[in-house]
């Protein structure tokens, strides 16, 4: 079954000249490093990227391991895995936890002075050492044949990075102590079992990161100014996106010379 490609309703676009606050999620902020184009398509005119399905997977661990830590965190207890990989450090325990994990509705969030942007971020969990600093922790899921091989090393994990450090401005913002070090809590599906038998067993990596948010509130109001312009930024270096949208520009342009067959349809670079 497929599901027809929609422009999202104006009123959930920025509006240059409205005086209601606009939310950015940490998500977006993201998009706007990667291509200015697409966000201001995005968040200006309602055209997103195309979708794709969500890793029904992934989000089962993310559900089950903040039950898991929420057990510990209700009990003021030191989480096993944690004490196996000598970290001092327990969930914390605040009672904005469930809404700033809520990353559709509520996150952690911030409202950017000289802007109407109010900027959230929903988080995995947070960790507190005896002294009352936050680390930031960030649930992710993988599959690689040993855990040697789990590491934040690719290029496309640049990203996770910056969602940590998104994270860390926010709670600082927030008035919180945050340690600059941050906490990828990996779990790795084993493939070396003989069969599946119902069950997928999971290896533990802990991957510390320290992280650097000196650039996000830079980059939001760098955002903030491109939401208020009237012209289209230049796309982000590589992007494969835009890369698609001026491939087939092309070849319409190329189809459209010389008299041939009209396109009953405004290209894509005529809407804006």
């Amino acid at each position: 079954m497929s599901f027809p490609y929609k422009i999202r309703n104006p009123r959930y676009c920025y509006t240059p000249g409205s005086k209601q606050r606009f939310r950015v999620s940490r998500s977006k902020i993201d998009l706007f490093h990667e291509c200015p184009r697409c966000f201001y398509l995005d968040q200006r005119h309602g055209v997103a990227r195309t979708s794709f399905p969500s890793f029904s997977l992934n989000n089962a661990v993310d559900l089950l391991l903040k039950k898991e830590f929420d057990k510990h965190r209700k009990a003021g207890t030191w989480h096993p895995m944690l004490k196996e990989h000598g970290l001092k450090l327990k969930p914390f325990d605040h009672e904005k936890m469930d809404e700033w994990r809520d990353a559709m509705r509520h996150g952690v969030q911030y409202d950017v002075p000289d802007t109407l942007l109010t900027v959230r971020g929903g988080i995995d969990d947070i960790w507190v050492d005896a002294e009352g600093v936050l680390y930031v922790a960030d649930y992710k899921a993988t599959a690689k044949e040993n855990n040697s091989d789990v590491t934040l090393d690719s290029e496309w994990q640049k990203m996770y990075k910056r969602q940590v450090e998104i994270y860390q401005w926010l709670l600082r913002k927030n008035g919180f102590t945050v340690s600059d070090t941050a906490y990828f809590y990996y779990v790795n599906g084993q493939m070396s079992e003989a069969g599946f038998g119902g069950a997928l067993k999971f290896s533990v990596k802990i991957i510390p990161y320290v992280g650097n948010d000196d650039w996000v509130e830079s980059t939001i109001h760098e955002l903030y100014e491109c939401l208020n312009s009237e012209e289209i930024p230049d796309s982000g270096i590589d992007c494969e996106y835009c890369g698609y949208v001026d491939a087939v520009g092309a070849v319409l342009d190329s189809k459209n010379e010389g008299g041939t067959k009209k396109s009953k349809k405004k290209k894509a670079t005529e809407l804006f």
